[in-house]
């Protein structure tokens, strides 16, 4: 007896809908912060970047006005 094989047509995922099923996949597994988490956390860069900003304008006055006096303008 010969032994019949099936072949299995199993339609070929193209590249780009591969991409996004594992991408998906991969989205669900991230750990998402809370909503006060982020909160938080948008409060903190806001403030540093203020702070920051606040400070290098400082510089720039105070290293516009020495170089402006040892240059005499």
């Amino acid at each position: 007896m010969a032994k019949v094989e099936k072949k299995t047509t199993q339609k070929k995922q193209n590249r780009i809908q591969r991409f996004f099923r594992e991408t998906i996949g991969e989205l669900r597994k991230v750990s998402w912060p809370t909503r006060q988490e982020t909160t938080n956390l948008t409060i903190v860069v806001v403030v540093v970047l203020v702070l920051m900003s606040g400070f290098l304008g400082a510089l720039d006055f105070l290293f516009l006005r020495l170089f402006g006096l040892l240059l005499g303008s």
